[in-house]
């Protein structure tokens, strides 16, 4: 009896290791879960949209800014004289158009046996000529007055501001990038899931993230699969021929693809960092509800 009972136990010991082992197999391999994520954000690269030295830096590094909140404010003596400088010349412009309206007025009145036809298509073109005049002065103003108002740089949208690389006194150019935001509420997740484990994952599938930074739980759903990744083999020579890998690997390793999670609820307590890890593990093939 001792003995069949040690051969039975050992039987249901190794049937469960086998069990075991082809669960942990099937879990591996099939699956849909990688510990290769990362946590990403929209940023915005904040550059100003005119010349100028920085009269005034209303933020600091890593401050949380709302929508609308002046960043930084430029000098604005120049562009206040380019205002004036366009809006004389519009004036200027409109004193014109009247005149050529009054001289075209005149003729329209004289007599055939005073003026001639061919002087009087003169004067309505001089008037359309002075008309456009106008319009372009006009158009120069409206520059003008933008140029002076982007003269104060506000935030696009709250969140955080990220790596400041500017100071009060600086001088900066239009389009040099000067600062990064980071923007609220645009956190999700990028997994990057094997190739054999793809034809798991469909859009809406639910899916569970947990963070490394205290295994923070975080709930999801897949809202985007790439449809494709970079191949070395298409990288082209100076005369435009593809580098073709001579040799070939006898273990191959599964390509992987990238997965974009969108969070269901992020909560108010959380601390999240664009490029933070992550484990992911899409529930099931179900579309979420």
């Amino acid at each position: 009896m001792r003995t069949s009972l040690r051969l039975l136990i050992t039987l249901v010991v190794v049937a469960l290791a086998v069990a075991a082992g082809i669960w942990l197999w099937h879990y591996y391999l099939y699956t849909p879960w990688t510990r290769d994520g990362r946590v990403g954000a929209d940023v915005v690269t904040i550059s100003p949209d005119v010349s100028g030295w920085v009269e005034s830096l209303a933020v600091e590094d890593a401050e949380r800014v709302e929508h609308g909140q002046v960043l930084f404010k430029l000098d604005t003596a120049r562009y206040q004289a380019a205002v004036e400088k366009a809006e004389a010349e519009v004036a200027n412009r409109q004193a014109k158009l009247e005149l050529r309206r009054h001289e075209e007025s005149r003729r329209n009145r004289l007599s055939n046996r005073a003026i001639s036809t061919e002087e009087r298509e003169v004067a309505r073109i001089d008037t359309r000529l002075a008309e456009a005049e106008l319009a372009k002065a006009r158009a120069q103003l409206q520059e003008a007055r933008l140029d002076m108002e982007r003269t104060t740089a506000t935030a696009p949208a709250a969140g955080h501001i990220l790596n400041l690389q500017l100071a009060q006194g600086d001088y900066v150019s239009r389009g040099d990038r000067v600062m990064a935001l980071v923007k609220t509420d645009s956190f999700y997740v990028i997994g990057y899931f094997e190739e054999t484990k793809m034809t798991r994952i469909d859009l809406g599938d639910p899916a569970r993230v947990l963070l490394m930074n205290g295994d923070t739980e975080l709930t999801g759903h897949v809202s985007g699969i790439a449809r494709g990744i970079a191949d070395d083999n298409q990288r082209l020579d100076a005369q435009l021929l593809p580098q073709v890998e001579p040799t070939f690997n006898w273990v191959r390793l599964a390509q992987r693809i990238p997965v974009r999670i969108t969070l269901d609820d992020i909560p108010d307590d959380l601390l999240l960092s664009a490029g933070m890890s992550a484990s992911i593990r899409i529930l099931d093939d179900a579309p979420q509800e």
